[in-house]
């Protein structure tokens, strides 16, 4: 692959969130491989990073630019119309990178010049307890982690925006993030739509393993009740568009949440044995975290953080297929 084809532009959108862009930038200043161009998407906040990204006009090659609020996704595509490179990686305001991030992704990528590709994320141990935890729920394979996987298949691997890269030639036949809304949060199915897409055309995607990033997520058990409520609605709202995206694994969620009310209702009313699968599970759960994460008390937290996110999944998956799926009604339009 020539040097044309290996140049490296970051695209990131920002809402509100200067403290964590400050974050994400000095990781990017701290790169073994300094040979990239950042440009930086303030989606319509009230609480600018301008002046963040002033502090790193002379150790980045950045580029700053206001627009209206429309959402991650089309800022993205906003951001990638300006960039320079042909590869275009995506990375969410709440991550930051390790050091040889851009190294193994560009050593990666001379012995294998995928059109798409994404990496894991993980949790710094400088992230508070509920961090890790969080970070426990969404990427364990007993939670729908296991779910999303981390198959490098190349024929099966799809990339999410957190951590996610597509040459210059993959957004021109893809159009891009879509428009559409597939949830109540603008940030929810769109990377999973492109995936889809970006397969459909017969791109070549991959995972790269070793390219992590550490992604804060959120930072109370409300935003993230509401942020894997919004993951089960757009997941059956891109079913719609993309049938054979429907797995039966999808439902497990929501099997779970079935499972855990006749647990407790039998258990309350009939006989203790009934919480056995529950108390099964929670066991498991507070055992692998704790030995994850090398720490009593996040098993603790992870126990209501991997409920937080199977219930909350699972219910607006839930209500999500029984109206569009079931009723035959529209929930979202385009933006």
């Amino acid at each position: 692959m020539n040097q044309e084809k290996l140049k490296i532009s970051f695209v990131i959108p920002v809402f509100n969130r200067p403290d964590e862009m400050l974050e994400l930038l000095q990781s990017l200043s701290k790169q073994t491989d300094s040979d990239f161009e950042v440009i930086v998407v303030e989606d319509g906040s009230t609480k600018k990073s301008d002046s963040i990204c002033e502090q790193f006009s002379q150790s980045l090659n950045l580029s700053y630019f206001y627009k209206e609020n429309s959402g991650p996704g089309l800022s993205r595509n906003f951001g990638v119309e300006r960039a320079s490179g042909w590869y275009c990686i995506f990375v969410d305001s709440d991550c930051v990178l390790p050091e040889f991030y851009v190294h193994r992704i560009r050593q990666f990528l001379k012995k294998n010049p995928v059109d798409a590709f994404g990496g894991p994320d993980a949790a710094d141990q400088n992230f508070n307890k509920l961090q890790k935890a969080i970070n426990y729920a969404m990427t364990s394979f007993f939670t729908t982690g296991g779910i999303r996987g981390t198959s490098e298949q190349l024929e099966k691997f799809h990339p999410r925006s957190f951590n996610m890269g597509i040459t210059q030639e993959v957004y021109r036949k893809t159009g891009g993030f879509p428009s559409m809304r597939f949830a109540y949060a603008k940030a929810a199915g769109e990377d999973l739509d492109l995936s889809i897409q970006i397969m459909k055309l017969g791109f070549r995607t991959a995972l790269i393993a070793e390219a992590f990033v550490f992604h804060k997520r959120r930072t109370s058990l409300e935003q993230f009740m509401r942020q894997v409520y919004n993951f089960g609605i757009a997941r059956v709202t891109i079913s719609i568009r993309h049938p054979e995206a429907l797995k039966w694994v999808h439902f497990a969620p929501v099997s779970f949440l079935f499972l855990s009310i006749f647990c407790l209702f039998f258990g309350c009313v009939f006989h203790v044995a009934f919480l056995l699968p529950l108390l099964s599970f929670v066991l498991l759960i507070f055992i692998d975290a704790s030995l994850r994460n090398k720490s009593l008390s996040i098993g603790l937290l992870a126990i209501i953080t991997s409920f937080v996110q199977l219930f909350g999944y699972g219910f607006g998956f839930m209500k999500s297929f029984w109206i569009q799926r079931v009723l035959k009604k529209n929930m979202f339009h385009a933006s």
